[in-house]
């Protein structure tokens, strides 16, 4: 099990690297100045000269991205264009906003999503099985944006009982003495996340339900309830062990769109904002937190593999 660890944990830093090399590439490519973004049209060539000599975007790009990766080993992500501050205190005062904001829903979604996939998987075929199938595809397919936008019609604009916008604290304690300010946004992205984990949790319980060891419990007169919590449920949480460690990308892309339309001040907003004015620090700074975020989430889910089957552990150890 070392040995196994040792060789992901290799792993996972060599596609932070990679993931690193290519979001720097693809950001310094992109057609557009960041000079011109951050000071504006009407900025004269001077002005655009000072600016690049300041932030050293005047140098080639090797040593650019050397610098980034000296300077991003000892935690400094350098100094907003725009914000005129260092990312890395940008960074660490959005990070547990979104902490909450991802924890809350993400949670919320497997509370719906794993009893609700069981459910279905139990009464395959059958009209409650089609009714949520139905729903798990409109909600899959629904844009993030489409969807916080009619949740505000409705509950903001029509029936006045949620405010449209989040809540604008700094600190944690502040956010949450604001519940009804966290409801829209959590419920955007639960259901959202609902939809993805509900299906695989059906057909992996599907498959679990058919194996022969539920059926060895059933006939020694293990009631129902406990057949589905004992067996179906532990057995079946594998693919969405999967499916919820690389789910931080989709998560992290749902929390820009959420955040943008209800202005929760997070780092799904600061990357949002930084992306229109080409800033680029926190563009990479966020970009390198989601990556290491992703690979961990993925080094999580072998290491609860082990725990959930000992067959895994074995061949791995």
């Amino acid at each position: 099990m070392t040995a196994y660890l040792i060789r992901r944990i290799g792993q996972a830093i060599v596609v932070v690297v990679g993931v690193l090399v290519l979001t720097f590439l693809m950001i310094h490519l992109v057609p557009g100045s960041a000079a011109r973004a951050t000071l504006g049209t009407r900025a004269t060539a001077e002005r655009i000269t000072v600016f690049n000599a300041a932030y050293g975007l005047d140098r080639p790009l090797a040593s650019q991205f050397l610098t980034f990766v000296k300077q991003a080993a000892e935690g400094n992500f350098g100094t907003s264009y725009s914000m005129q501050q260092p990312v890395s205190t940008l960074i660490a005062q959005r990070l547990p906003r979104d902490g909450l904001l991802l924890g809350l829903s993400t949670l919320l979604a497997l509370v719906i999503a794993l009893p609700m996939g069981i459910f279905q998987a139990v009464r395959r075929g059958r009209v409650a099985d089609h009714a949520f199938t139905v729903v798990s595809f409109v909600l899959y397919s629904m844009p993030d944006f489409f969807f916080a936008l009619l949740l505000i019609a409705v509950f903001a604009v029509q029936l006045h009982l949620l405010p449209s916008e989040a809540p604008q604290a700094e600190s944690v304690g502040g956010i949450l003495a604001d519940p009804r300010g966290l409801v829209l946004p959590v419920v955007t992205l639960t259901l959202v996340s609902v939809a993805g984990f509900s299906r695989y949790m059906r057909t992996s319980a599907v498959n679990t339900l058919a194996q022969e060891y539920i059926q060895v419990a059933r006939s020694k007169g293990l009631p129902e309830r406990l057949v589905l919590r004992r067996h179906v449920l532990r057995n079946s949480l594998l693919p969405v062990i999967t499916v919820l460690g690389l789910q931080a990308p989709n998560i992290v892309a749902g929390a820009v769109i959420a955040e943008s339309v209800f202005n929760y001040p997070g780092m799904g907003l600061l990357f949002y904002q930084a992306a229109t004015s080409k800033d680029y620090p926190i563009m990479l700074g966020s970009t390198l937190v989601v990556g290491v975020a992703t690979v961990l989430g993925s080094l999580f889910a072998d290491i609860a593999y082990s725990f959930l089957d000992p067959r895994i552990r074995y061949v791995n150890a």
